[in-house]
């Protein structure tokens, strides 16, 4: 390929880098998405580039060409991560959102199916009464991450317990938008984990941590249960299954306030608007920045940066399917080993082909059906047996076809704009009283909610809302198949 890529992971707070970025108006070559470097033309349009001199770009998109157009001037500036299907989607592994609890925790009442919170809860209380130390630590009934952008696990349950998809801080119902942090059944949520955190249950240091410390914490096997999406903490998994702690890792309930309300967590891959690579105005050959990413697009390259290298990392039997043995996938379950051998940062942000390659076999090695039942741990198969499920993906009811305007979370706010303002503010708030509500003793807890409830009505959320809708509307307009 002839290109080598310097990498440089954020430590600390993104907005502050990014402001010191665009303060000095110095990037690197390819960055991560972000509104506020399309909003300070720190990201080049790529459509001519990719029309000129990126045939497997352009392919690989074509379906989604309109979807990837900036609503405020029409340009392509990044491209997404995730969502650009080649065919049916391969799914045996589950990456969104959920309440999840520890296999242990399941094994041990006998595996029952935990519909509500209450239910879930009642799981978690018992077993740390039970078992008041794992590993030598203090058993964490229940933990939350609300550190800078991975807010989500403060944030987001109660638009999934009412039964709706992941729309960001809104819920849309027949393509209109509103917030719902303040509405009744988030109050519900909150009330419950007031009441948890009364018995102990809530990690006390829930709110003061950071996200490595979160990780920490799950991986050392004493998190009996958290929200959180799937992606986000896969790493700390690979951790406990290296510690051989695989009853510690977790399976994923989609809870609902009530029973006969369907659950709605799992969805169809949309596109990813917020996230991929855009080229800076610093790059001093944008034509050989896409002309690599062009040729990574070609199936072999893919499957090198998904499946490896074949007779190492994996081997082709008789039928033609890709199979690995069992030391290969014990290699790329190890955290060790994949930051020696695989390029998973890099591809993380990159695009790249979902689905099925033109021989049959899923792009992924988690979706290949055979090899992700091969590789079933003893344990896995025994958990799943006992539901009578394929995978960890059948304790979700299957995803209808996404609405058009799905998800609202990728609405692009616009910097500085009073919409942006209001938003960036709920969220101050949130950050602020939600803690302070949940912390609270529980007599207190209805006055401090008051409180916040009051303070969102001080902020301009109409225009936020306004703003959300009105993006929706032009999603209605411009990507409705015509």
């Amino acid at each position: 390929l002839g290109v080598t890529f310097k990498f440089e992971f954020l430590a600390g707070d993104k907005n502050q880098k990014l402001g010191v970025m665009i303060a000095g108006g110095d990037y690197p070559d390819l960055i991560s998405a972000d509104t506020k470097l399309t909003a300070a033309g720190s990201v080049i349009p790529l459509e001519d580039l990719i029309e000129e001199h990126a045939p497997n770009l352009k392919k690989h998109y074509e379906k989604y060409w309109n979807q990837m157009k900036d609503p405020n001037d029409g340009h392509i500036y990044y491209l997404p991560n995730y969502g650009a299907y080649n065919g049916e989607v391969a799914d045996t592994y589950y990456s969104g959102p959920a309440f999840w609890i520890q296999k242990a925790v399941l094994k041990e009442f006998g595996y029952p199916t935990p519909k509500t919170l209450d239910e879930y809860f009642d799981l978690i209380a018992k077993y740390k009464e039970k078992y008041p130390t794992i590993d030598g630590k203090p058993t964490v009934g229940f933990e939350v991450l609300n550190y800078d952008w991975k807010n989500w696990g403060l944030l987001n349950p109660p638009q999934h317990l009412i039964g709706h998809p992941n729309d960001g801080g809104v819920v849309v119902n027949d393509g209109k938008a509103e917030i719902f942090a303040d509405k009744d059944y988030a109050k519900t949520y909150y009330q419950k984990l007031n009441e948890i955190n009364a018995q102990g249950l809530l990690d006390k240091e829930a709110f003061a941590q950071n996200y490595d410390q979160y990780m920490a914490k799950l991986s050392s096997g004493a998190v009996l249960g958290m929200f959180d999406q799937h992606w986000n903490f896969g790493s700390a998994e690979d951790s406990l299954i290296t510690q051989d702690k695989i009853e510690r890792t977790y399976v994923g309930f989609p809870l609902v306030y009530d029973s006969s309300t369907k659950d709605y967590y799992r969805d169809r891959a949309a596109l990813n608007l917020n996230n991929g690579f855009g080229i800076t105005v610093s790059a001093k050959d944008p034509v050989k920045i896409i002309k690599a990413l062009d040729k990574l697009m070609e199936e072999d390259w893919q499957k090198t940066l998904t499946w490896g290298i074949q007779d190492e990392d994996y081997y082709v039997n008789d039928e033609g399917r890709f199979m690995k043995t069992q030391e290969q996938r014990d290699n790329a379950a190890d955290a060790a080993w994949k930051l020696a051998n695989k390029a998973d940062a890099f591809y993380g942000t990159a695009p790249k082909m979902e689905g099925y390659f033109s021989d049959g076999n899923a792009t992924s090695a988690s979706n290949q059906p055979e090899e992700y039942q091969a590789s079933l741990r003893p344990f896995d198969k025994e958990v799943l047996g006992a539901y009578g499920f394929n995978s960890y993906v059948d304790f979700f009811s299957a995803p209808p076809e996404n609405p058009v305007t799905y998800p609202a979370w990728s609405v692009d706010l616009v910097e500085g704009s009073p919409a942006k303002i209001a938003n960036t503010k709920l969220n101050e708030l949130s950050t602020k009283y939600l803690p302070k509500a949940i912390l609270a003793n529980t007599s207190e807890f209805s006055s401090v909610w008051s409180e916040y409830v009051s303070e969102i009505q001080k902020l301009d959320i109409k225009t936020y809302e306004d703003r959300i809708n009105e993006v929706l509307k032009w999603r209605i307009d411009n990507w409705s198949v015509k």
